[in-house]
């Protein structure tokens, strides 16, 4: 085949054809040897032509939703330096990142057991873990209060959350993480939104599955764009001599820790007869409790279930570390622990407003209009998104040492995720001297922890806690309205003065 196919949505096909003077026939035919379409660019009202090399039409595929526009995806940048298409094994790559998750998770010697569950782990964490984020980002940006103007540092994980905050205007969000998997996702989230021609193909490539186009699309708009490192990772090839790039072509949500995770609990289900798939028939919330109390909970009660949840390598897919699995028990055991979780989130939110849920149980996200998606995934707040795309800057970093950079009084936001679970109280006070540091006045800070009360008094100087005031009744309410359910408790923090 000397081309590919690139089947873009209804309104991209229309601009298409408006500025190529084609009509839908001929852009199905396309019956002449080399044609040119003038597609708009993110930052130009004037099209920029695009010249398509020949593509023996026999070799299209038949179309299955809007016409086919032909398109050659060959990648011009292969033979550039700087620029890999085979995995790259080197140092930088791959030595550097886990020097720095080590740093973050090692607490104990590595001949005690506690120790070489810390290094499985970060083996473990060494990848990609969260393909999506398991926070809520309507509870965050309404907890931050967040508006023009803000200045934000948060954790970067799977990205969700960092573009949905940008539907609220920020003037700058600074994404912090040690995972270059998450660095590398992030700045390919938000490289897309700026690239890619519509919403509707961005959606395409975040939130559906099996559409067998989006490497092509990364090929064509967003990988000349992408910075080295990112394009690096996207494109090393796997065992199989597959880009990683390739796996939005299939189910994206099913890679990393947490989508295997997730996949092996259904398997697990589905060999005691139960499939978490069928909840989504329920048409209301006690349908959805009807169903949790008859097919979910007994699981929990499986002696198989019970014992590998009493292993914490068990969770690592969760990205739960040792310190945190201890945190999340609280003493009770953790089969306990996960199906009240499972519950909260089978049973407190109709399944029409929570795509957590649909992740969790059908494996995938709503269609537009069946469900709510991610803010960044709605069709009303693309435009937010790839106009704040160039606000967001993404670093591979400790976030305290990020925090040592910044002046005093210059940040306004931080999202902490659930990190501090990690961490002693060294870590602890070193990370919150640099937020008071670098807090401005009425500054917010919010945080998750597995276990429901804040973990900061008694274990962060007073001195510090003196200078931020606890809002426990709003943080209680916004751990009831967490759709995402699997923590103990979210908390808020506002500086004093």
């Amino acid at each position: 085949m000397e081309g590919a196919a690139w089947i873009p949505d209804t309104a991209s096909f229309a601009a298409l054809g408006r500025r190529s003077g084609m009509t839908r026939a001929e852009g199905m035919a396309c019956p002449r040897p080399t044609v040119q379409f003038l597609l708009p660019t993110p930052h130009s009202p004037l099209p920029t032509p695009y010249s398509l090399l020949p593509i023996r039409p026999s070799a299209l595929p038949r179309p299955c939703h809007g016409p086919v526009i032909p398109l050659d995806y060959r990648d011009r940048n292969a033979n550039r330096p700087g620029f890999a298409t085979m995995t790259d094994l080197s140092a930088d790559i791959a030595l550097e990142p886990r020097r720095h998750i080590r740093k973050a998770v090692y607490q104990n010697g590595p001949f005690s057991a506690a120790g070489l569950s810390e290094r499985l782990f970060a083996l473990a964490f060494s990848g990609l873990v969260y393909p999506q984020i398991w926070e809520d980002p309507e509870v965050d940006m309404e907890a931050m209060a967040l508006g023009d103007g803000h200045r934000v540092v948060t954790i970067a994980s799977g990205g969700c959350n960092v573009l949905s905050y940008l539907t609220r205007g920020p003037a700058r969000i600074d994404a912090v993480d040690l995972n270059r998997a998450h660095v590398a996702l992030n700045r390919l989230k938000l490289e897309a939104a700026r690239r890619l021609p519509a919403q509707a193909d961005y959606l395409r490539f975040f939130g559906e599955a099996g559409t067998g186009h989006n490497a092509q699309a990364y090929d064509r708009f967003v990988a000349p764009h992408l910075d080295r490192a990112s394009r690096r990772y996207w494109e090393a090839r796997d065992w199989r001599g597959r880009r990683r790039i390739a796996v939005f072509d299939r189910d994206f949500y099913r890679t990393g820790l947490l989508g295997l995770c997730i996949s092996m609990a259904h398997g697990v289900a589905r060999l005691h007869g139960v499939d978490p798939k069928e909840i989504m028939a329920a048409q209301d919330l006690r349908a959805q409790r009807i169903f949790f109390a008859e097919q979910l909970a007994p699981l929990f009660r499986r002696r198989l279930i019970r014992w590998a949840a009493s292993n914490k390598a068990s969770l690592f897919g969760l990205g739960i570390p040792p310190a945190q699995y201890d945190a999340l028990a609280g003493g009770e055991t953790m089969a306990d622990v996960l199906v009240e979780r499972v519950r909260k989130l089978a049973c407190d939110f109709p399944l029409k407003s929570n795509y957590f849920a649909w992740q969790a149980f059908a494996r995938r996200y709503p269609q537009p209009g069946e469900a709510a998606l991610p803010p960044y995934l709605e069709p009303r707040n693309f435009e937010a998104v790839r106009s704040g795309a160039g606000r967001v800057a993404v670093h591979q970093a400790n976030f305290t040492e990020f925090l040592s950079g910044k002046p005093a009084a210059s940040v306004d936001r931080y999202v902490l995720l659930d990190a501090q679970d990690w961490m002693n109280d060294a870590q602890l006070n070193a990370l919150w001297a640099e937020i008071t540091r670098t807090a401005a006045a009425g500054a917010r800070v919010i945080f998750r922890t597995a276990a429901a009360p804040t973990l900061l008094p008694g274990r962060v100087s007073d001195g510090t806690m003196a200078q931020w005031s606890y809002e426990a009744e709003a943080s209680a309410e916004f751990t009831a309205r967490d759709r995402s359910a699997i923590y103990g408790g979210f908390h808020l923090y506002v500086k004093r003065g």
